[in-house]
């Protein structure tokens, strides 16, 4: 059974930084496309990142400059390094592959002063 665990969230100022981590079980994250997403109060799950099998990271316009995806194989964790924090990123944040599995708990980012 394929599960994630995503952690690393919480309540961060306009500006600062976080980072987040998924780990991955039941699946390799080496050998697959795996990404994160994301889901505002009131608004659709929207797609963040995404790391195709064997290429880089790409994103979304408005993270572009300011978030990073990186892999651990040997961790089997993905993780999203959030700079420069806006309001506008308060969000549930989780990972997920291509095609999608079972959803995990996620993890809770708020940007607030």
């Amino acid at each position: 059974q394929v599960q994630f665990v995503e952690s690393g969230g919480g309540l961060v100022q306009p500006g600062g930084s976080l980072r987040l981590s998924c780990v991955a079980s039941g699946i390799s994250v080496r050998y697959t496309t795996i990404g994160w997403y994301r889901q505002a109060p009131g608004k659709q799950r929207e797609w963040v990142a995404q790391m195709p099998f064997g290429r880089v990271p790409n994103y979304i316009d408005s993270v572009k400059g300011r978030f990073t995806m990186s892999r651990d194989n040997a961790k089997n964790t993905v993780y999203l390094q959030l700079n420069s924090l806006e309001p506008d990123d308060t969000a549930a944040y989780y990972c997920n592959t291509t095609p999608q599995r079972d959803w995990g708990q996620g993890t809770q980012v708020t940007v607030s002063s």
